[in-house]
């Protein structure tokens, strides 16, 4: 899809005061006014090839950064923790999640996502990180608790309601369990949270300011996210696309990141702390393809918990688009 030009800056939504040169350098630039979400890059010194190498640097950095990270982290735990085991198994296991050191590792790595964004924000499109946040732009906290609150009775309730169908959850916890709540706990919002602003913000902006259609940025920002999960079968692939769309198309809708982060959030902590009072922490990380009935029963409680944030941004009168003045 070729490059389209941003609107003439005649236009009333790109009408903007100018501003002395010191003042736009102190503010950084803006986004159109009356933009939404997606569009918020197509403002002040857009340039399509800002757009892409935004991209093209930040899925770099990301494949980069993360795991040196994470590497580094596992062998500063292994020398002070438990030098006398091969560092090959220590490793492995590791990040096989057999180990709770393992995990926090891959969590502390993947949370570099949100300096990364902050980065190619400020640096290559000349943005105040802020405008990840929201288009007002901050997080809008009143509405970020009432998602996490709907997103626990919504996405548990489904998924409590699957067990039905299949094999009833029996209660069976597993070694050092409770170094592992302290590390889904502490650490799992943030990597959370981290994945969606790099995902559902930063790249939803960069892919979407490349042409005059927002849905552009929601689609191609969920097929990469869903990419980027490495191995999976189709049912698997399909379940994490339409998470990223839905979590994209609420983005969008409502004007921030607050429900993305909110299901990202709920799901991975309670995941990985049921799978770690039913199985294991490492059974669940190990999970390669999963059925289409499971598949299903996720995409129906994203769905339900979609239409339930979505009507809460209604109640509480949310604004949807960048307002300037």
């Amino acid at each position: 899809m070729q490059p389209i030009a941003p609107p003439p800056k005649s236009t009333a939504r790109n009408r903007q005061p100018s501003k002395p040169a010191a003042t736009v350098r102190e503010q950084g630039a803006l986004p159109p006014d009356d933009a939404s979400y997606p569009q918020i890059l197509r403002g002040q010194w857009y340039a399509w090839w800002r757009s892409v190498a935004g991209v093209v640097l930040g899925l770099s950095l990301f494949l980069l950064v993360t795991t040196v990270v994470s590497q580094a982290l596992v062998m500063v735990f292994w020398a002070t923790t438990a030098g006398e085991q091969p560092y090959r198994d220590y490793f492995t296991k590791a990040f096989a999640f057999e180990l709770p050191t393992g995990m926090l590792a891959v969590n502390l790595g993947l949370a570099t996502l949100i300096p990364i964004a902050w980065a190619l924000m400020a640096m290559i499109h000349q943005m105040r990180p802020r405008w990840l946040s929201s288009v007002q732009p901050r997080i809008r906290w009143r509405y970020l608790f009432g998602c996490l609150a709907i997103a626990a009775v919504a996405l548990n309730g489904v998924m409590l309601l699957s067990t039905t169908v299949g094999k009833p959850l029996s209660v069976q916890t597993q070694q050092d369990f409770w170094a592992f709540l302290a590390v889904i706990v502490l650490t799992s919002p943030v990597q959370a949270a981290a994945e969606e602003i790099f995902f559902r913000g930063y790249l939803l902006q960069a892919l979407g300011s490349l042409v005059a259609r927002p849905w552009f940025g929601v689609i191609a920002s969920s097929v990469v996210f869903a990419l980027l999960h490495g191995t999976q079968n189709v049912p698997l692939f399909v379940d994490r696309l339409a998470f990223g769309l839905l979590a994209g198309l609420l983005v969008w809708r409502t004007g921030g990141l607050e429900a993305g982060i909110a299901a990202h959030v709920i799901n991975n902590v309670f995941a990985y702390l049921i799978a770690g009072l039913t199985t294991s922490v490492a059974a669940l990380k190990a999970i390669k393809g999963i059925g289409w009935v499971d598949a299903a029963f996720d995409v129906g409680g994203f769905a339900l918990f979609a239409v339930l944030a979505y009507a809460l941004s209604r109640v509480l009168k949310l604004r949807t688009h960048v307002a300037l003045s």
